[in-house]
């Protein structure tokens, strides 16, 4: 990858500091996957009764503390996290946006408006590994399957030994899914899915209305990726802390 110092040499016109957003870029995501790699591996702290970390679920091996689905048996040894965590980072790594992002970032390519690649030869999309962006619409079924999941553990985390109940933790795992929801049904591909390859919405009120409200979510869609990516991590660390003995979930729960 090229540093800065390389990219500065070349000529622009750029006068502002606009390096400063892709090593941001590179710290928040660098700092994120080690984040997830770390806690995927320890295999532990991940279930706070009613609280199911994002990372693990839907658990899939009958060796997890709180398993959604035990359709794999005890054979398998390693986290029930590595089950999962393909699907939703399959569908971020091939996004619009994270692609533009990280391309930039890590890439330099370019590293910003009006400042020259870093490469010198441009082959887009269409060499290994990055011909493989073209599995983003394929990434987000499984990434709405995963989504639905987490909806059903919010649902979940009300439950206090079968009465109703809000804790701080149900009210972190709903905001967390509110907004992956945002990002998700907001993405291009969703809006595409929806609506967005028709030529016209003539007599097609229902598809114009889905089109209309993924469109609405896709202004903002940067803020969705950010957000939900923060929200995914602080949901895991706050369970995990608690499911740790670190601190204690206040709750309200009726009797």
């Amino acid at each position: 990858m090229a540093t800065i110092a390389d990219v500065r040499q070349r000529p622009h016109e750029r006068t502002d500091r606009w390096w400063i957003e892709p090593i941001f870029i590179v710290t928040v995501l660098g700092l994120f996957g080690i984040y997830a790699f770390v806690v995927s591996v320890m295999n532990n702290n991940y279930f706070h009764d009613p609280y199911l970390s994002p990372f693990y679920s839907p658990c899939l091996t009958t060796g997890c503390i709180h398993p959604t689905f035990p359709i794999i048996g005890n054979w398998y040894n390693l986290s029930p996290a590595f089950l999962i965590v393909g699907s939703p980072l399959a569908f971020r790594v091939t996004c619009y946006y994270y692609r533009r992002s990280y391309y930039r970032a890590f890439f330099w390519s370019p590293p910003a408006c009006s400042v020259p690649d870093a490469r010198a030869k441009y082959s887009g999309e269409t060499r290994f590994p990055f011909i493989l962006q073209n599995i983003h619409r394929y990434a987000l079924y499984l990434a709405v399957l995963v989504l639905a999941v987490l909806w059903w553990d919010v649902i979940l985390a009300f439950n206090f030994d079968s009465h109703f109940g809000i804790g701080l933790g149900s009210l972190i795992m709903l905001a967390n899914v509110v907004l992956l929801s945002g990002y998700t049904f907001g993405c291009h591909a969703a809006r595409y899915l929806v609506g967005g390859y028709l030529d016209s919405f003539h007599g097609k009120s229902l598809r114009f209305r889905l089109w209309e409200f993924a469109t609405m979510l896709n202004e903002h869609h940067s803020r969705w990726a950010w957000f939900s990516l923060f929200s995914v991590m602080l949901t895991d660390l706050y369970i995990r802390l608690n499911a740790a003995g670190v601190i204690v979930d206040p709750r309200w729960v009726l009797r």
